[in-house]
């Protein structure tokens, strides 16, 4: 039964509290009431004796009194005041005496009143506005940072579902029973089973975890808190650790409840890890939420669902069974996901009728939700730019361009000489992909600058991969070299614009040796990366080996002859290749932009699936393969800052 009560909000004021504020009290009556010089009573006759010595001076008459300095006793001025008198001389005397004095009337009663009594009314607000106004069942008030800044939605005005979410089948799948659980927990209570009382949702960002969560609670129609985890850290410490508590009581009171917390892994951090010890709050905040994860029971109808990029470096406690019970991945879409979620932002932009999806899908491999998206979004903005009446192909071939390499920059001035440099360097990336046999297609190579870049070759698997061949690795090593091949080749100098094609290739280099076990000199083994370790300052610290220094060395000659073979035959392709190569680089500066079928034509090749074979170094019969994490397009682009940035 869900219980509708509303929370009691009102807070108890401790003693340290109020004995503070009383302390706060007297120091801001000692403050407006400072004792200053006193103030000495003169008789009217003693007064004008004084005028008539001339030892009064700075006089102020005013309707009743007459204030000023006079010459005390022992000869120093001291301030007095005096009963104003029916005097009409004194005007004249005064003057006569050369005494300096002014009129001014005499403060009201009402401005007494409020010049002592205003400062009392202030302190009495302020006391309201601290103690009395937390009390209130809103929970808005200046006190209330120890409360949860969770938001909790009514299950009445949930209208996601797992209708709104796509590419994801297996994590709905996975989240039925949670579900079906909250819906009718009786079913499961009678076999003696027991609700999860935790989900961990992790993937990628952009993926959908958290739309997911917010589909679950629409489905099960339960009120639905959501927060993220840096809310509870705060720079007060036990700040955390109260609003932990302060939401699962909120999430009792309102049980059944689903409870999420996104990016759990900036409280959930493993404790003490690395150098130089923890952080205290976080570290309280985690022991207070694993504290919460034992103390409620299933009975009471709370799950707690969290997302993460990195479970990695979560804290084994928090995600042991019986806290956090199930772990759903939630990968980036294959094909048919991407199709799926392309359909559901589709649904709010009006498309052409020339516009297929599935094309589309084809098009963006390794692109998550929140790319597809935007991707969608960006081609009915451009659609709105150019004043058409729907979104056409072209929209969205543009808008792809723009996710992945960034809008173009047709104002940006380039000399002749760097862009000749760039055209060569962006074609020998593609010479050297179509005249290779284990690349993926070149769709189009463009010197138009996109972003940081300044041109780039794009490369479109025709097929979602999981698993790389070494001789996959091998031709992109190849592909990444050929830039740079091609600017020796043709300026017989070298530029900075192949400085990322170097960075790639050495990371693919140093994996292929070191992680996959794909040398042949040192045979299959695995050594631990730079990137494993400790998490924090411990893993930057701590970068020590676990092999000798002879293996080391042989393990950068491997790496470097690898390197030195592809570069190699990245310049003997195209070396063997040089007309068709110089004729695609005076297309492409006249055109700016060369798609696949006129490559294919200048290259006199046949389509992309019918690769011609171009003399190589024989490849090994039984090539190892590795998992691919994310499979992305192969983008190579050229900038003076750093060649293929993306």
């Amino acid at each position: 039964m869900k219980n509708n009560k509303r929370p009691n909000n009102r807070r108890i004021v401790s003693f340290g509290q109020i004995a503070g504020w009383i302390i706060v009290f007297v120091a801001a009556v000692l403050l407006f009431n400072r004792p200053g010089q006193k103030t000495t009573e003169l008789d009217y006759s003693e007064f004008k004796q004084k005028v008539a010595a001339a030892e009064v001076s700075d006089l102020t008459i005013a309707t009743e009194t007459i204030s000023g300095l006079y010459k005390n006793t022992d000869g120093k001025l001291a301030p007095f005041k005096t009963v104003r008198m029916d005097d009409p001389e004194l005007v004249k005397e005064l003057s006569a005496a050369h005494v300096k004095f002014r009129a001014e009337k005499d403060n009201s009663w009402i401005g007494n009143i409020l010049f002592n009594v205003l400062w009392i009314v202030l302190l009495v607000g302020l006391w309201w506005f601290i103690f009395l106004r937390p009390q209130r069942s809103d929970g808005k008030s200046a006190m209330n940072f120890a409360r949860s800044k969770a938001k909790m939605q009514d299950p009445s005005q949930q209208t996601v579902t797992f209708k709104d979410v796509a590419g994801c089948d297996e994590a709905k799948e996975e989240l039925q029973d949670i579900i079906k659980f909250l819906k009718n927990p009786k079913k499961f209570q009678k076999l003696g089973g027991k609700l999860p009382k935790g989900v961990l949702l992790y993937g990628a960002p952009g993926t959908g975890k958290t739309l997911l969560a917010k589909a679950v609670a629409g489905e099960a129609g339960v009120a639905f808190f959501s927060a993220s985890a840096s809310e509870f850290v705060e720079m007060f410490v036990g700040v955390g650790a109260a609003r932990v508590r302060d939401l699962f009581d909120q999430a009792k009171k309102n049980a059944p409840a689903i409870i999420f917390i996104d990016e759990l892994d900036a409280v959930g951090r493993r404790r003490f890890a690395g150098i130089g010890g923890g952080h205290d709050e976080r570290e309280q905040t985690l022991n207070q939420l694993l504290i919460e994860l034992d103390g409620f029971e299933s009975k009471q109808g709370i799950i707690l669902m969290a997302s993460t990029n990195r479970p990695d470096v979560l804290d084994p406690a928090l995600i042991r069974p019986g806290r956090f019970d199930r772990h759903v991945s939630v990968p980036a879409p294959d094909l048919k996901g991407r199709e799926e979620i392309l359909k559901v932002h589709a649904k709010k932009v009006k498309l052409a009728d020339n516009v297929d999806l599935s094309t589309i899908a084809k098009a963006t491999p390794g692109f998550v939700g929140a790319d597809l998206a935007n991707v969608v979004n960006e081609a009915a903005i451009l659609a709105a730019r150019a004043d058409k009446e729907s979104v056409e192909t072209t929209d969205m071939d543009e808008a792809i361009e723009r996710v992945i390499a960034g809008p173009q920059k047709k104002s940006r001035i380039i000399s002749k000489k760097e862009l000749q440099i760039i055209a060569a360097h962006e074609v020998g990336h593609t010479v050297v992909a179509r005249m290779t046999n284990h690349s993926d297609p070149v769709h189009k190579v463009s010197i138009i600058p996109r972003g940081q870049a300044l041109g780039y070759t794009l490369q479109l698997p025709e097929e979602d991969k999981f698993l790389t061949s070494k001789s996959e690795f091998k031709d992109k090593l190849c592909i990444l070299l050929g830039g740079r091949a091609a600017e020796e080749i043709v300026f017989g100098e070298i530029t900075s614009g192949a400085s990322d094609d170097l960075n790639k290739t050495m990371a693919y280099a140093r994996k292929m040796i070191m992680e996959l076990g794909m040398s042949e000199k040192l045979g299959p083994i695995s050594l631990p990366s730079s990137e494993e370790g400790e998490v924090f300052l411990g893993r930057d610290l701590s970068r020590h080996t676990t092999y000798s220094q002879e293996l080391a060395k042989a393990i950068d000659e491997e790496i470097m002859s690898l390197i030195r073979t592809s570069y190699a035959r990245a310049k003997e392709i195209i070396t063997a290749n040089r007309s068709a190569f110089d004729k695609l680089v005076a297309v492409l500066l006249e055109k700016e932009v060369v798609e696949a079928d006129e490559i294919d034509v200048i290259l006199g090749l046949k389509p992309a699936e019918e690769k011609t074979k171009q003399k190589e170094p024989e490849q090994p019969a039984a090539p190892k393969k590795e998992e691919a994490k994310n499979p992305q397009p192969e983008i190579q682009q050229t900038d003076l800052f750093g060649g293929a940035s993306l």
